[in-house]
């Protein structure tokens, strides 16, 4: 690690296979947790580079615990978290309002890094206890449409480097990593990112990949479509630019997004959306990004009857039907 630190330190960048014998090492327990911090550091201070982030990429999906769920052709909705404005889960909201219109959702999550509430936070408030027993994930994905994998125990390299993660409470390039390392290797992802740069990143890989994207950014910085400015979203047909009119909202303010101060306050956000009681803005921020996902899954569909099923799925309860199913049968 010492050498490797050196390197970085003197602005050189790793290639595919140092950066793949790091994430070896590090899963491996190689390092001490001042050696990891130092090393995530680095990327505090500069960007990742494509090579790094494909070589880190690689050696985790070989750590990660091997995940088929090809039968279901699954899609996960997933935004790299870290864009530091502590909104409520919206990714995680939209994932059962999809799952209740009736397509079948893997979500690959983790504990918050910088906001009150990750995606494993409120899942895991309501009882939901993460497995990898296969039979139980495709059991949910069965009978809710929806299976959650806890990205701390499919990958072992995710793991020891967690309190390292929660001690630093910042940022880091496996806030990047994370919608790259799902071990059901989805052909479906509708990804939120919190910067253009990062956007110009995940298109070059996911066209590399060739699977079918969707990749959102609002332009005052969520790694979401926020609707309280413009939003820029990438897929496999080219680039777009929406105002929150553009796609039938009004614009919403940024404090009408907030996640609260405590788990219990996300929770009660997230419930209440479920049971159809949110304000008008968080319902609109979950449909919307319910509706890109819906997308995704279904790109010869228009975004007005995109919009139509995820708000059938939250009115109708299907959407709390799937999301009660999944928590019994994940405990």
């Amino acid at each position: 690690m010492k050498q490797i630190l050196n390197q970085l330190f003197n602005h050189q960048s790793l290639t595919k296979q140092e950066a793949a014998e790091v994430m070896f090492n590090i899963a491996a327990g190689k390092y001490n947790e001042a050696q990891m911090a130092a090393f995530i550091s680095v990327y505090l201070m500069r960007s990742i580079e494509l090579d790094e982030v494909i070589g880190f990429r690689d050696a985790l999906l070989e750590l990660a615990i091997p995940m088929d769920l090809t039968e279901f052709d699954a899609l996960d909705i997933v935004g790299t978290g870290g864009d530091g404005k502590n909104t409520f889960n919206i990714s995680t909201c939209s994932c059962f309002a999809v799952a209740g219109a009736g397509y079948k959702v893997a979500k690959h999550g983790n504990y918050g890094a910088t906001s009150v509430s990750g995606s494993s936070n409120v899942l895991e408030y309501f009882g939901a206890k993460f497995t990898t027993n296969i039979d139980v994930i495709k059991q949910s994905l069965d009978l809710s449409g929806f299976a959650y994998l806890h990205a701390p125990i499919c990958n072992p390299a995710m793991k020891n480097v967690a309190p390292v993660r929660k001690g630093l409470g910042v940022r880091t390039f496996f806030n990047v990593l994370g919608p790259l390392i799902s071990p059901a290797r989805p052909n479906y992802q509708c990804l939120g990112v919190y910067s253009l740069k990062m956007m110009r990143l995940y298109n070059y890989i996911y066209q590399n990949l060739g699977c079918q994207f969707s990749i959102v950014h609002s332009l005052d910085g969520y790694d979401e479509i926020s609707l309280t400015d413009t939003t820029k979203i990438v897929n496999n047909k080219g680039e777009f630019v929406y105002t929150p009119e553009q796609m039938g909202f009004e614009t919403l303010k940024q404090e009408e997004l907030w996640g609260g101060n405590t788990v219990d306050d996300a929770a009660q956000i997230f419930m209440n959306i479920l049971d159809d009681k949110a304000t008008k803005a968080q319902h609109n921020a979950v449909i919307i990004n319910s509706a890109i996902a819906i997308q995704t899954r279904c790109p010869e569909k228009t975004l007005d009857q995109c919009k139509s099923e995820a708000t059938e799925s939250i009115a109708s309860g299907n959407a709390k039907k799937a999301f009660q199913k999944f928590v019994e049968i994940y405990n």
